[in-house]
C-alpha cells in the first residue's frame, strides 16, 4: 500500500514566521523550532528596542530585518509589529506561518505574570532596559502594555485573521494554535517528523 503520509509536506519549512499576541509564547516555540532546524531564532523585539526603551524608525527596523532574515539560510521569527510593515517583509521569505490563538484570557493572565516576573527579577531586556513594572498599572499611557492589549485584543486580532486568510499567503505552510494543549502538541509532531527524516 502507498505511504499517504509521505506524500503530505512537512509541518514546517526552512522559514518560519511565528506571530501572537503579546505573551502567547512566540518566542519560546521559535526558539525550539529553531533550533530543530538548526536554523537562527530572531525575536523581532531585540531589533526594535533600543537602550532606554526606545524605539527604532521604521526604516531603520525595516532594514535590520531584512538583513537578519537575509543573512541566515534558516531561521525562526518571533514577533508581528504589523504597523511597521514588518509581516510583509518576513513572509515575502517565510514558508511557514504559525498564528499562536490563545485567547484572551490565557493571553492577559500571562501577560500579568511574565510582567511580574520580569520587574521581580530585574530582567535585563534587549539592550539595558528593565521591565517598569508600575508604569504598566497606568492603563490609560501608550507606555502600559496591559493597557495596550485591553484597548486593542479584539482589533489586533481580527486584523491577524485577515491577514492570516488573505490569497497572498496560502501558498505558506500555515498552523492556526488555539490553545496551549494544541502548542504542545505541534511542537511534539515536528520533532516526530524531523526525527524520522533524520533515520532516512
Amino acid at each position: 500500500m502507498p505511504d499517504h503520509a509521505s506524500d503530505q509536506p512537512p509541518l514546517i519549512g526552512d522559514r518560519i514566521s511565528v506571530v501572537g499576541t503579546s505573551s502567547n509564547g512566540k518566542s519560546t516555540l521559535a526558539q525550539q523550532l529553531a533550533e530543530l532546524i538548526d536554523g537562527t531564532y530572531i525575536e523581532l523585539d531585540a531589533l526594535h528596542w533600543l537602550p532606554d526603551w526606545q524605539e527604532s524608525t521604521t526604516e531603520d527596523f525595516q532594514v535590520k530585518v531584512t538583513a537578519a532574515i537575509n543573512t541566515a539560510p534558516r531561521w525562526a521569527v518571533a514577533g508581528n509589529y504589523n504597523g511597521k510593515g514588518i509581516p510583509d517583509i518576513v513572509l515575502a521569505q517565510a514558508d511557514t506561518w504559525i498564528w499562536i490563538d490563545l485567547g484572551f484570557r490565557v493571553s492577559f493572565t500571562r501577560l500579568l505574570r511574565r510582567t511580574w516576573r520580569r520587574w521581580r527579577d530585574q530582567e535585563l531586556l534587549w539592550g539595558n532596559n528593565r521591565e517598569r513594572f508600575w508604569e504598566h498599572f497606568k492603563l490609560w499611557s501608550n507606555d502600559s502594555l496591559p493597557g495596550f492589549v485591553l484597548r486593542n485584543y479584539r482589533a489586533s486580532r481580527r486584523r491577524q485573521a485577515d491577514r492570516f486568510a488573505d490569497p497572498r499567503w496560502t501558498h505558506l505552510q500555515r498552523h492556526h494554535l488555539r490553545s496551549p494543549a494544541e502548542v504542545a502538541r505541534f511542537l511534539d509532531q515536528v520533532e516526530a517528523e524531523r526525527a524520522a527524516r533524520d533515520r532516512t
